[in-house]
């Protein structure tokens, strides 16, 4: 349990006989107090850390003027100031209304900031987990049990690549925001809050302070009278020099201060919100010209009055109104149609030998990658509203395990392909729809062909269209297609596909004559397959001995 202490001191409190302590608001400096600087210094301080690593950003001369006659972003507001505390500690000592946990979206304890659930007690682990979880830059409130505060706040940073570095920082202000808009929410004024990033995200630290100080400045210039302290805790030594060289920037404490952090402040500190500004997706809504309208033409008295209302609606004055780098994004709707007509007569004017050798239709005109990606999400939209199970129950196509490279892995059974009790459309909303899981990262096929000779297969241009469908992801991630039974008739198709459909796809095709060669490549406990595909492994094979199940112990022999 956790004791106050009535003892001042400048590190915000003593311990007590049971190594805990309470520290009030009163024992915690302000950001606006002249002696900041001296209190927030550990008298065991790190003698190898280096603050000439950290630059004073305030180190101008007393007489120098770096504003350049620029307007500060953030200017001296002594109201706001009075309500920022800078303590180096734990939040959990903290008697305020509220304290922040950073954690991870199932609100364990083994990611919750360190120390929090020894001092709170067992009963908030035990109230996290009936929460449900918690979204990345978002926050949920619990009570604080055997905290000095009322409440805890838990809220989950972003993980953080410089590739999303905008997003990473869009969340984490989201995170500040989201905690600050809770506490007024339960009608609470104070709260302390750590350091929201982790080590374990990856998120760089003085990065991260900027979004934390700035946001948390933006919401109290709208909010101020809402909210009585707020308590920025830390507790290292880089965390304290980064915080105590940032502050200035943006809670300048005088005119000196606000003047050298107008040429110290970063380019881009975010908008009103302090989130960072994405130029190329903000919306830009132009006035219309200021134009002076021709005057249009009296209508001849000789012209009929049906035809005065074309020479006042003369629409040549509207292109005025017309931004020329919007409209040339827009393409005619007819020339669009035409030039699509114009593409089909072409791949149709020759001579179609595919379909001459019964191959199908495979002269349609080619998809562009945007084409491609359009029928690929109509097809899987549609496949998601629809009941397929009648399909399912076939067992043409179904889920395997992975491959012996751990490449997940779509079983297809030739001889299930029943064509005259199938609907091809509807199948292909199934294939769409089973398929979207797998072609995200590389996967591999295995084609049972055992018996399938004796069915009726789809020609080459169903093939074709089904490929078109899948999109270019398919057709990248497919590690292998194992044929199992290959006929020669098979081989002869696939050679056409090679050279009609798909050179990528059909060459990724092995060929395995026999079970044993397949769990080679794909293990037998992997794999679900049909007693008759070992019985027919053994009539193509012949009588040379048996096959035995290693998944049943079931011997299989020749009839």
């Amino acid at each position: 349990m956790i004791q106050p202490v009535a003892t001042d001191t400048a590190g915000g409190g003593v311990p007590t006989d049971t190594g805990d302590l309470v520290v009030t608001l009163d024992q915690v400096p302000r950001w606006s107090d002249a002696e900041i600087r001296s209190s927030l210094e550990y008298e065991n301080e790190d003698p190898s850390f280096s603050k000439s690593f950290f630059p004073d950003p305030l180190a101008s001369p007393r007489g120098e003027d770096g504003s350049n006659g620029m307007v500060s972003r953030f200017p001296v507001d002594h109201e706001i100031n009075s309500k920022i505390y800078l303590w180096r500690g734990q939040p959990w000592n903290l008697e305020v209304d509220a304290v922040v946990n950073s954690t991870n979206e199932n609100l364990d304890e083994a990611h919750s900031s360190q120390g929090l659930h020894a001092a709170a007690g067992p009963g908030l682990a035990e109230e996290c987990a009936t929460l449900g979880g918690c979204r990345t830059g978002m926050a949920k409130v619990t009570h604080a049990y055997d905290l000095p505060a009322r409440r805890v706040i838990h809220t989950v940073g972003p993980k953080y690549a410089v590739k999303y570095h905008t997003a990473a920082e869009n969340a984490l202000s989201h995170c500040y925001r989201s905690c600050l808009e809770l506490l007024i929410e339960n009608g609470l004024r104070s709260i302390a809050m750590g350091c929201i990033y982790t080590e374990a995200k990856n998120y760089p630290r003085e990065p991260a302070a900027h979004v934390a100080i700035r946001t948390v400045r933006r919401f109290l210039e709208k909010q101020k009278d809402k909210i009585t302290a707020v308590v920025f805790c830390i507790s290292t030594s880089s965390d304290t020099e980064i915080y105590k060289r940032l502050l200035p920037l943006y809670f300048p404490r005088d005119k000196q201060e606000e003047v050298v952090a107008i040429s110290k402040l970063p380019a881009d500190v975010g908008d009103e919100n302090g989130e960072t500004i994405i130029h190329e997706r903000t919306i830009r809504i132009k006035p219309l010209p200021k134009k002076t309208i021709p005057k249009p033409a009296q209508a001849s008295a000789e012209l009929p009055i049906t035809d005065v209302g074309l020479v006042q609606r003369n629409s040549s004055y509207l292109d005025t109104y017309l931004d020329p780098a919007f409209m040339s994004l827009m393409k005619d709707p007819d020339q669009r149609r035409q030039e699509q007509w114009e593409k089909t007569a072409q791949a149709r004017g020759g001579w179609n030998f595919a379909k001459m050798f019964g191959f199908g239709d495979l002269v349609g005109p080619p998809l562009s990658p945007a084409e491609e990606y359009s029928l690929h999400s109509r097809y899987l939209a549609k496949a998601n509203s629809l009941n397929l199970s009648e399909i399912a129950e076939m067992k043409i196509l179904y889920r395997g395990g992975v491959d012996s490279e751990g490449h997940p892995v779509m079983v297809v059974v030739g001889a299930h392909f029943l064509l005259r009790c199938l609907d091809l459309e509807r199948f292909i909303h199934y294939i769409v729809k089973e398929f979207e899981p797998l072609i995200q990262k590389p996967y591999t096929i295995v084609y049972f062909h055992s018996a399938a000779s004796l069915q009726v297969q789809p020609d080459l241009g169903w093939m074709r269209r089904l490929q078109q469908i899948l999109g270019r992801k398919h057709q990248r991630n497919l590690h292998a297609i194992y044929v199992l039974h290959p006929t020669l008739h098979l081989k002869a198709t696939i050679f056409a596909m090679r050279m009609f459909v798909d050179k990528v796809v059909w060459r990724k095709v092995v060929y395995v004559d026999r079970l044993l060669q397949l769990f080679k490549y794909v293990p037998r406990e992997q794999l679900t397959i049909p007693d008759f595909v070992f019985q027919h492994d053994l009539e193509v094979n012949g009588g040379k001995g048996l096959i035995v199940d290693p998944r049943t112990k079931y011997v299989y022999h020749r009839p």
